[in-house]
């Protein structure tokens, strides 16, 4: 995941708190992200990402129709996110 950037590391933290048996479409994932960010979220900066992500591996994209699809991380996407989250936490943790 390090060679992931910040915006396409949120982008698979939020498909991964979406339930999977439903997984989001884009315009969810665009909603999710702009409460998160200041300002609206553009296609041109989503759906080139959404796909870069795909093309990773890190999410199965698929669709509803020609105008909506959904995304679901992949087990990789998701074993790339628990890993981020295991070197976070050893720096993050504190015992007292």
């Amino acid at each position: 995941m390090d060679d992931l950037t910040a915006f396409q590391r949120d982008v698979l933290y939020v498909i991964a708190g979406f339930d999977e048996e439903s997984p989001p479409y884009d315009l969810a994932i665009k909603e999710e992200l702009e409460k998160h960010y200041s300002g609206e979220i553009n296609h041109g900066r989503l759906y080139p990402n959404l796909d870069d992500l795909a093309e990773m591996g890190l999410l199965e994209k698929g669709s509803v129709d020609d105008r909506t699809n959904w995304y679901r991380l992949t087990e990789r996407g998701q074993r790339e996110i628990d890993a981020r989250r295991d070197w976070e936490d050893q720096y993050l943790t504190v015992e007292g």
